[in-house]
């Protein structure tokens, strides 16, 4: 397999999200990644359809949209590690693998001899990375964490959504599992940077992330806007806390975004919209004074953008360099002539489907093409192979592990 990570192996004992999208990366880069399901039942993200994969007869299969949007490339292993002998199976595999990767709530998989200690006494250079809700200390520790519930204890919700006193007023979380997500990222380069640490000294490590850590790392600029000056910041819909004219505005037939960077951007637009007046206006010059005067300005905007429509304004901002964009269904996003260009979808054989369409990983290397070999696969299509590949079981060996309903 090419890629950048083709010399790693990666043992995935994560589900659901944060876990599988680090994993699916480490797939996509070129690693074997080994998933480790449960017998029957697998990855709860399977089940969480409709939609689901259609099969070559237009029927349903057993996967959710859902789990294809996570789990390309990886090999697919059902073991029960509540049995003594699956446990010993995943040892097996955990000594010839570089990373592990787990999402179990904290001491979790110390019961059944699978903790990082453990591992560790069997593979001393093991990379262990451990994703939990709130992290291995304090005093949230033993609780349970979701990606929604975090948006809300990690300040997203309170930023995000129509502000008070507007049609629609409330918090809002983002349209997909983003506290998930960069959680798996931040696993991704946490990983990465163990493997090169372990590269020069031989020495493996335990990674410790929470969600709730990392949604509070990733508030970014409004983090910093509160620290610096002790006032939360508030809900402003698609407005920017730092930046005016930097939001949804509305034109004759719809919205678009319009996002304007500095001052120079902000003379243009002006022009354009036929309020040049404004622009020298000492109260909307700059971005500090547009800033402070946002309420003020933000009606003059919109009142000059809804006298033309969207095509238009598109048109015209993108000619004189103003950045702006249309708001786009995913549709819309998918017929795109940019994305189409860039190859965003690929097309992947899959063995009920015929084809599977997932988006492929942003990253493209000059030197280390990304091949992208296989879908996301089936609950325990690549039980016999690993078994007898990795870990030499000969077939009365797997046999066995078969009828006793470890594998």
């Amino acid at each position: 397999m090419a890629g950048p990570l083709a010399h790693l192996k990666v043992l995935d004992l994560s589900r659901i999200l944060a876990g599988p999208w680090a994993s699916q990366v480490f797939a996509d880069f070129g690693a074997e990644v080994i998933k480790i399901e449960r017998p029957e039942r697998g990855d709860d993200t399977r089940h969480w359809g409709p939609p689901y994969l259609k099969d070559a007869q237009g029927d349903d299969t057993a996967d959710a949209a859902y789990y294809l949007s996570a789990n390309r490339g990886k090999k697919s292993v059902t073991v029960d590690i509540t049995s003594e002998a699956g446990q010993r199976v995943i040892r097996e595999l955990a000594e010839r693998c570089d990373i592990l990767l787990e999402n179990y709530k904290v001491g979790g998989l110390k019961k059944y001899g699978l903790d990082y200690d453990a591992i560790k006494a069997i593979n001393p250079g093991i990379i262990y990375c451990s994703i939990t809700g709130f992290g291995q200390t304090g005093p949230y520790s033993n609780r349970a964490g979701y990606d929604a519930m975090i948006q809300g204890m990690g300040g997203l919700m309170s930023i995000t959504g129509v502000p008070e006193g507007q049609p629609g007023a409330g918090p809002q979380k983002v349209g997909v599992a983003v506290a998930d997500l960069m959680t798996g990222m931040y696993a991704v380069s946490a990983v990465l940077a163990a493997v090169i640490h372990r590269d020069r000294t031989g020495q493996g490590q335990q990674i410790d992330l929470a969600l709730l850590d990392t949604q509070v790392a990733w508030l970014a600029n409004q983090a910093q806007n509160y620290l610096t000056s002790g006032v939360s910041p508030g809900r402003q819909g698609t407005a920017h806390p730092n930046i005016v004219p930097y939001q949804a505005v509305p034109s004759e037939d719809g919205y678009f975004m319009l996002a304007v960077g500095n001052d120079d951007q902000f003379k243009r637009f002006c022009d354009i919209a036929g309020i040049g007046d404004i622009a020298g206006d000492p109260a909307y010059a700059t971005n500090a004074a547009r800033v402070v005067a946002r309420e003020q300005l933000v009606p003059l905007i919109e009142e000059a953008t809804r006298k033309r429509d969207s095509a238009w304004w598109l048109e015209k901002l993108s000619d004189a360099h103003v950045p702006c964009g249309p708001i786009n269904t995913l549709e819309q996003v998918f017929a795109d002539e940019q994305v189409q260009a860039r190859g965003m979808v690929l097309e992947q054989s899959h063995s009920q489907a015929g084809v599977v369409k997932t988006v492929r990983n942003p990253v493209i290397f000059s030197e280390t093409s990304l091949e992208y070999e296989q879908g996301p696969p089936q609950l325990g299509q690549h039980t016999e192979q690993v078994l007898r590949e990795l870990l030499g079981k000969s077939e009365a060996e797997v046999a066995k592990l078969k009828q006793s309903g470890t594998v």
